[in-house]
C-alpha cells in the first residue's frame, strides 16, 4: 500500500459500529478527534494528506452518532465526553485492523479537544503527547449565549454549513445541532461549569494547547485556564486565526 493511501474501516467498540480513516505507517500512532458534529473526513483531511506518512500512524476517527459511525443517532448524556474518550482509547487499543497501539499521541479540535483532554487525564500511561485547539474545561454563562447562536444551523456561514449538510442531510444535522446545544449547556448547572476541569491536574503527557485569538466560539480565557492547570503545557496564540473560517 504506498504511503500516500488513506484506508478506512468500521469496526465493532462498546456495543457500536465505529467508522476510521487511517494513513501512513509509522512508529508514532496519532489519533485525531474531530469536534461538534464533525468526522475524519471533514475535520481532518489535510492532516491525513499532508502529515508525516513514515514517521505517523495517522487515524481519524468519527465518534459515535457522527460521521459514518452510525447508527445510532447522536444523543447527549451527562457524561458523552467521558464515553467518547472510552472509546476512542478503546478504538486505539483493538487488535483488530492492525489497530492495538501500545500508546498514542492526540490531536483534539473542539469537543475533540475536551475528549482529548478527558483520554489524557483517564489513561495517562497510554497517551504519548497531545495538540488540543478549541476545547474548554468547563461553561460559562457567556459561553452558553454564544453556543444558543449556533443553535440555528440555517443561519451559518455557508462555507461552514455545507460539508456538514452534504455528510448528514439537512435535517439531521440541523436536528443534532440543537441536541449538541442542548447537551453542552447542561454543564452550566453543574458547580462551576464543570466538564473536566477536576481532571486537568491529572493530565501527565507533555500539552500543546493552541488557540485562535479570533475564535467566534471559544474565548481565550478557556485556553488560559487549559494552560495553568495542566502542567508543563504550552499555549501558541494565532492572532489572526478563526478556525470555524
Amino acid at each position: 500500500m504506498p504511503l500516500t493511501a488513506v484506508t478506512s474501516a468500521k469496526v465493532a467498540v462498546n456495543g457500536v459500529h465505529l467508522h476510521y480513516q487511517r494513513a501512513g505507517e509509522g512508529e508514532h500512532a496519532v489519533l485525531l478527534l474531530p469536534g461538534m458534529l464533525g468526522s475524519g473526513k471533514t475535520d481532518f483531511a489535510p492532516q491525513l494528506q499532508s502529515l508525516n506518512k513514515k514517521r505517523f500512524t495517522l487515524v481519524a476517527w468519527d465518534p459515535r452518532g457522527y460521521g459514518q459511525s452510525r447508527p445510532p443517532d447522536r444523543d447527549f448524556p451527562r457524561d458523552f465526553f467521558e464515553r467518547d474518550a472510552k472509546d476512542a482509547v478503546d478504538l486505539m487499543k483493538l487488535p483488530a485492523q492492525a489497530l492495538q497501539f501500545k500508546q498514542v499521541s492526540l490531536l483534539g479540535w473542539s469537543d475533540g479537544g475536551i475528549t482529548a483532554l478527558i483520554a489524557a487525564a483517564k489513561y495517562p500511561s497510554y497517551i504519548r503527547k497531545m495538540v488540543i485547539w478549541g476545547a474548554n474545561a468547563y461553561v460559562t454563562e457567556e459561553d452558553s449565549r454564544i453556543y444558543q447562536g449556533i443553535r440555528d444551523v440555517s443561519k451559518w456561514s455557508e462555507k461552514t454549513r455545507k460539508p456538514l449538510e452534504a455528510l448528514y442531510g439537512y435535517d439531521y444535522f440541523a436536528e443534532t445541532c440543537k441536541k449538541w446545544v442542548d447537551g453542552i449547556n447542561q454543564f452550566k448547572h453543574l458547580p462551576e461549569g464543570n466538564i473536566c476541569r477536576h481532571l486537568l491536574p491529572l493530565v501527565q503527557c507533555p500539552t500543546l494547547i493552541v488557540h485562535g485569538e479570533k475564535d467566534p466560539l471559544v474565548p481565550r480565557f478557556h485556553a488560559d485556564f487549559i494552560l495553568e492547570h495542566v502542567k508543563g503545557s504550552r499555549l501558541h496564540l494565532m492572532p489572526e486565526e478563526d478556525f470555524l473560517q
